[in-house]
C-alpha cells in the first residue's frame, strides 16, 4: 500500500487549470521501510509549515495528492503559488540534508475523480506533465515547464531566477522544454544529468520537434538603393529591429550572425526556419534616397510558408526609429507576445534625434560586424572611428557609447591593447555613459562585466552586471556566451554549459559561439566532445585559424599526433605563416612530433620577440604558452609572473587552460595566481 499524507485529498474538483507542484524523494526505493516512513513524515511536516501551503489550504484552494514517494499539490490560485511553495520547501530542507528532494512545476488541466476507495482524487495532463518535468531533475532541482516560465518571465521578481535548460525526452518519447529555477541560496544551479550528455555539441533542432510559436528570425534586408554602398543602412535597419525584438523575454529571437547566412526572399523558408529553430521569418528591403527611406517588410509563418502580414513604410530618415518601433510592436502583437511596461518602452525608444549621427553609428556597426568575421584588421578600428564621429554630432547618443565600450572591451579583454588603466577607463566610462543615458540598454552591461572581472578582478560585481544585462536583453547571445566562459573560470561548469547552450539556441549558426562551446569542453578536459564541437564549427567556417589551432591541441591531448600536425598546418597557412608551416612539416617528417612542436614554438618565439622589438604589444600569456611548447620552463615562469599581473581575459585562462598544465603542479604557479587574486 502506498504511504499516504496524514490529510487525504480534501476537495473534489471539476475540470479546471491547476498549478501543480510535484515532489518526490530521490532514492526513496533504496531506503529501509522505517527510513521511508520517517522521511515522508519529515517531508509532510516541512510542506505543511510553508506559508504558501497554509494560505491556499485555508482558502480552500489546495488539493493534496499522495504519490508514494512524495506528493502533488494542486493550487487553484496563481501560477507562482507552487513556485513560492517550492522555494519555501527548499529553504526548510537546508535543515534536513539527509532528505534529497526534487520538484517539478506545471500549469495545466486537472479534473476531479474518485478512486477505488470512493475517495476524491485528482488526475489530468497538468499533473502528469508536472511529474515529467520533475523527472528531468536531480536532488535539489526545482524545474519548471516552459509554459510556467513564460508566465513568470513577465515579473521582475522571478526573471533573474529562470535559467533555460532546453529540451528533455521523457516517458513515451515526449519532448518537453524545461527551465531551472534557482536563487543564490535555493534550488540547484547544477545542470541535471539528463541535460549533460552532449549538451554543448552544436546541433540542429531535435528531429520532429516543433519550434516555439513565439520565435522569429529576421533575415538580411535587401538593399534596393541606387548606391550599393548603402548596404550598411539596410544592415542597420535589420539589426535595430532585431535589437528591439531581443528586449522581449516572451520571444525567442535568433541573433544576426546566424541570419546573415541567408539572403532576403529565399525560396526555401521552411528549411531555413528549421535550421534556425524558429516558427516565423521576417524579411524585407530598404531603399534610401536623400533624406527619404522606404522600408518594406513581411512576416511569414515558415511552417505553412504563408504571409501573416506585409507593410510598406515611406518615411524621412528622421522618422526611421518610429518605423523600427512600429515593426517590432506589430511582430510582438501578431505573435501574441506578452510585453512588460519596461519592454514596451524599450522597443519604442528613439536613441537620437540627429539623423546624421545615426547614419555614422550604423556605419560603425557595419564595420564592427565585419570585424567579427574574416576582415578583422581592416574593420576593427573603423568601427571606433565612426562611433566617435557620431558622438561628436550627438554627445548624448547612448548606442554610440555602448559601441565604444564594446570596442575597448573586446580589444582590452583579448590582449589587442595593453592592459593599462587608460584603456580600462575607456571601457568602463563609455559603458556607464551609455547606461546613464539609457538604463534599458542591456548590451552595455557586457563590457561593464568585462571591466569588473578582467581589470578590477571583482567577480561578484561582474556577475551582477551579467545578470542585470540578461534580464534587460534576454536574447543577447553574446552575453550568454561571455558569461559561460567566465563561469568556467570559477569552476561553475554546469552553469557555464547551460549559458553556452542558450547562446547556441539563439545563434545556432555562429562559428564564434561554436568555437566558445568547443573551448569550454577543452578547458574542462572533455577532449572528445571538444573535437566534435571544433569540427562542427569548422563545417560552418573552415577559414578560422584559431579553430584549427585549438582542434590541433585537442587532438594532441588525445595522442592523435598526425591529426594535430595537419590542423596546425591549416592554421598557419590561413594566417600566411608559410615559413613556420614549412618548418613544422619538415621537422615532423624528419624528427617526429615532439621535435616539430618544439621547433615550431622556437620560430614563433622569434616572431613575438621581433614584434616587441618593433614596439608592438604581445600579451605575456602568449609567451608563457610558447615557452612551454619550446621546453623553456624557467623562461615560462619568468613570463608567467608578468602574465598574472596583466589584467585581461588571458590571465584568467591561465587557471583553466590545459596548455598550461606543465606548470600547474609547481608551487610557484599557485602562489603567483593567489597573489594576483586569480
Amino acid at each position: 500500500m502506498r504511504p499516504q499524507m496524514p490529510s487525504e485529498v480534501n476537495k473534489e474538483i471539476g475540470l479546471e487549470i491547476g498549478h501543480v507542484l510535484f515532489i518526490d524523494i530521490v532514492g526513496y526505493s533504496k531506503l529501509l521501510i522505517d527510513e521511508q516512513r520517517d522521511y515522508l513524515h519529515t517531508l509532510n511536516e516541512v510542506v505543511r509549515e510553508t506559508d504558501s501551503f497554509r494560505r491556499a489550504d485555508a482558502a480552500g484552494k489546495l488539493t493534496r495528492l499522495p504519490t508514494g514517494d512524495g506528493m502533488a499539490l494542486v493550487f487553484a490560485t496563481t501560477p507562482d503559488a507552487p513556485v513560492s511553495c517550492a522555494l519555501e520547501i527548499s529553504k526548510a530542507l537546508r535543515s534536513h540534508p539527509e532528505l534529497r528532494v526534487r520538484m517539478g512545476i506545471h500549469s495545466g488541466p486537472v479534473s476531479g475523480t474518485t478512486d477505488v476507495n470512493d475517495r476524491s482524487n485528482v488526475a489530468g495532463a497538468g499533473i502528469n506533465l508536472a511529474q515529467r518535468v520533475m523527472d528531468c531533475g536531480d536532488a535539489g532541482h526545482i524545474l519548471l515547464s516552459r509554459h510556467v516560465a513564460e508566465d513568470l518571465e513577465h515579473y521582475a521578481r522571478w526573471r533573474p531566477y529562470l535559467h533555460e535548460l532546453g529540451e528533455c525526452t521523457v516517458k513515451h518519447g515526449v519532448v518537453i522544454s524545461v527551465v531551472n529555477l534557482y536563487t543564490d541560496q535555493l534550488g540547484n544551479r547544477q545542470l541535471p544529468q539528463k541535460f549533460k550528455a552532449g549538451a554543448l555539441i552544436q546541433k540542429g533542432p531535435v528531429a520532429g520537434a516543433r519550434a516555439p510559436r513565439k520565435s522569429i528570425a529576421v533575415l538580411p534586408f535587401e538593399n534596393l538603393s541606387a548606391d550599393p554602398e548603402n548596404v550598411y543602412f539596410a544592415d542597420g535597419i535589420q539589426e535595430e529591429i532585431l535589437t528591439r525584438l531581443s528586449k522581449i523575454a516572451d520571444l525567442k529571437v535568433i541573433s544576426r550572425t546566424s541570419t546573415q547566412r541567408f539572403k532576403s526572399s529565399p525560396e526555401n523558408l521552411p528549411q531555413i526556419a528549421s535550421q534556425l529553430g524558429v516558427a516565423n521569418i521576417l524579411e524585407g528591403s530598404v531603399r534610401k534616397a536623400g533624406d527619404q527611406a522606404r522600408v518594406h517588410v513581411q512576416l511569414i509563418d515558415a511552417e505553412n510558408d504563408s504571409h501573416l502580414w506585409a507593410e510598406r513604410y515611406d518615411r524621412k530618415l528622421t522618422d526611421i526609429f518610429a518605423v523600427e518601433s512600429e515593426i517590432a510592436a506589430k511582430i510582438a502583437n501578431t505573435l501574441q507576445a506578452k510585453l512588460t511596461g519596461a519592454e514596451q518602452k524599450a522597443i519604442a525608444v528613439h536613441p537620437t534625434e540627429n539623423s546624421e549621427a545615426h547614419d555614422l553609428y550604423l556605419r560603425g556597426r557595419f564595420y564592427w560586424n565585419q570585424s567579427l568575421g574574416p576582415n578583422f584588421d581592416k574593420s576593427f578600428d573603423k568601427s571606433r572611428e565612426y562611433y566617435e564621429k557620431a558622438l561628436q554630432l550627438d554627445p548624448n547618443y547612448a548606442l554610440a557609447y555602448a559601441g565604444l565600450a564594446d570596442y575597448y572591451g573586446f580589444a582590452f579583454g583579448f590582449g589587442l591593447l595593453p592592459p593599462v588603466e587608460k584603456w580600462a577607463k575607456a571601457q568602463e566610462e563609455n559603458a556607464k555613459k551609455a547606461l546613464k543615458l539609457d538604463p534599458t540598454l542591456g548590451e552595455a552591461y557586457n563590457p561593464l562585466a568585462s571591466d569588473r572581472l578582467y581589470y578590477h578582478r571583482n567577480w561578484p560585481e561582474a556577475e551582477a552586471n551579467f545578470r542585470r544585462g540578461l534580464e534587460l536583453s534576454p536574447n543577447f547571445a553574446e552575453m550568454h556566451a561571455h558569461y559561460a566562459m567566465c563561469l568556467v573560470f570559477f569552476g561553475r561548469n554546469d552553469e557555464a554549459f547551460s549559458e553556452i547552450q542558450r547562446a547556441l539556441a539563439l545563434d545556432p549558426l555562429s562559428p564564434r559561439f561554436g568555437f566558445t562551446s568547443g573551448s569550454l569542453r577543452f578547458f574542462t578536459r572533455q577532449y572528445d566532445t571538444a573535437i566534435e564541437q571544433y569540427r562542427k564549427t569548422l563545417e560552418l567556417d573552415p577559414n578560422l585559424p584559431f579553430a584549427h589551432e585549438r582542434l590541433g591541441y585537442a587532438y594532441e591531448k588525445k595522442g592523435m599526433q598526425k591529426e594535430a600536425i595537419e590542423e596546425w598546418i591549416k592554421a598557419l597557412t590561413l594566417t600566411g605563416e608559410n615559413e613556420e608551416t614549412s618548418i613544422l612539416q619538415q621537422t615532423y617528417a624528419m624528427s617526429g612530433f615532439e621535435a616539430a612542436v618544439r621547433k615550431s614554438a622556437e620560430k614563433k618565439l622569434e616572431g613575438l620577440n621581433a614584434k616587441l622589438a618593433r614596439g608592438g604589444y604581445v600579451p605575456a600569456a602568449e609567451f608563457v604558452r610558447i615557452c612551454i611548447r619550446s621546453s623553456e620552463k624557467e623562461q615560462a615562469f619568468a613570463w608567467l609572473a608578468k602574465a598574472v599581473q596583466e589584467r585581461n581575459r588571458l590571465a584568467w585562462e591561465l587557471k583553466i587552460d590545459p596548455l598550461f598544465d606543465p606548470l600547474r603542479n609547481d608551487p610557484r604557479f599557485q602562489k603567483l595566481c593567489e597573489e594576483k587574486k586569480l
